[in-house]
């Protein structure tokens, strides 16, 4: 089974913002977030994680194809510039739970 990155989408950080509540209904981010959590058989990609037992835990493979997306929606194709945006936007944070992948 393959181990990943805990993701909590209730965090706030010290912002006064929740970021469950930045994912607003009938925008972009909320179907994407909603069909990569809900239509999309990701449950491939586990067995290609072997970190069970030894090895750091991974990001979940939600979490990188929700920034990947997004970041490819606004305009953003390179790795490093969706990194920085899931440190700098928040709409990026709350998707990505805070867990913001290093490039």
């Amino acid at each position: 089974m393959a181990r990943y990155k805990p993701v909590d989408p209730h965090l706030s950080k010290l912002l006064p913002v929740r970021f469950s509540e930045q994912i607003l209904p009938g925008t972009f981010e909320y179907a994407l977030n909603w069909l990569v959590d809900h239509e999309i058989d990701l449950s491939v990609f586990d067995a290609r994680y072997r970190n069970d037992e030894t090895g750091a835990s991974a990001y979940h493979p939600g979490v990188l194809l929700k920034v990947v997306l997004l970041g490819y929606a606004r305009g953003l194709t390179s790795s490093r510039s969706i990194e920085r945006a899931c440190r700098e936007n928040i709409v990026f944070m709350a998707l990505s739970g805070d867990t913001a992948p290093q490039n």
